[in-house]
Parts: C-alpha cells; structure tokens; sequence
C-alpha cells in the first residue's frame, strides 16, 4: 500500500467523521467465556479463540496467554500499525520491530502485600528500526505514532472504567 491508497481509502471515512462526529463513536467489544475447572477464559479476538489463564508467576502452567502479556502486545500491535500508517503516509520506508517490555509486581495481584501496586508500574515501548529517513522524520513518525496510538494514548492518559454485574441461576 501507498500513501495515495491509503489517503483514498481513509478519504470518505474522515469525512463523515468531519460531517457527523457521533459517526465516529464507535464501541468495541471484547468477551471472554470462562473456564469452569480452570482458572482460564476464552477470549475471542476475532478470527481464533485465544485462551487466556494464570502467568506463571500467580501459579499458572505457561500454557495459557496471560491478560499482562496480551496487553502488552495490544500496545506494539497498535503502535506498529500506527508507524506504518505514518510512514506510508509521508513516503517513508520504516521496518524494524516494536516491543514493549513491563515490570509487574505480582505481590499485589496475588494480594501478598496490600501495599504493593496491582498492575504494571512501568511500562517501556522501544522502536528499532530500520530506515533510511534522516533523523528528523523518524523522530516526527514516533511522534505522531505516540500521538495517534490508540491503546498508548489510553494507557497513558487513564479511562474511566465502570463494572456492570449480571448474576443468573446456575441451576
């Protein structure tokens, strides 16, 4: 794809957005079944059930995807799509790889110490990447990347989350 596809496809789409911003609200849905002799769900992401458990660390088997890993992997899945897309867009050749690394503390998710965080405390996405743009457009195409990164801006900014309960009879 070139910035000329991609422009002409992204083209129309900016601009219902642009004539009716309520047409670019959209929700996303994920749903995961859980497992009833395991400490497992089922999540589906689309084209293949992905089951997700314990990390090894919280007592799990390895066998299973862990929700911190998925997560992390949301966050370069959306940050190397958001690259290219900046890149196909200024006529840059970028290849290369994006990881994203975090430190957990599995004191507070395992409730060992109230005291200790539940969830990452950091965070780190690194960029290596292959190019022959000078210096000056790679540091604009992270930028743009860092600022058009849907799950980077989410993490970064925080979301109000809100836990709705629906309880049936097992019977």
């Amino acid at each position: 794809m070139d910035a000329t596809q991609l422009q002409a496809i992204q083209a129309p789409i900016k601009e219902s957005y642009r004539a009716d911003p309520s047409a670019a609200l959209v929700v996303m849905r994920a749903v995961a079944e859980l497992g009833t002799a395991t400490a497992t769900c089922s999540v589906d992401v689309g084209r293949q059930l992905v089951e997700a458990g314990l990390h090894e660390a919280s007592g799990g088997d390895g066998t299973t995807a862990c929700s911190g890993d998925m997560l992390l992997q949301a966050l370069v899945a959306c940050a190397g799509v958001t690259l290219q897309s900046v890149a196909i867009n200024r006529g840059l050749d970028i290849s290369g790889t994006v990881t994203a690394s975090g430190v957990l503390d599995f004191r507070g998710t395992l409730g060992v110490d109230r005291d200790a965080p539940v969830g990452f405390v950091a965070i780190t996405m690194t960029f290596d990447l292959v190019t022959d743009a000078g210096d000056d457009d790679v540091a604009a195409a992270i930028r743009a990347t860092e600022r058009y990164c849907v799950v980077y801006q989410t993490l970064r900014a925080g979301v109000d989350v809100t836990v709705d309960t629906s309880v049936s009879s097992a019977a």
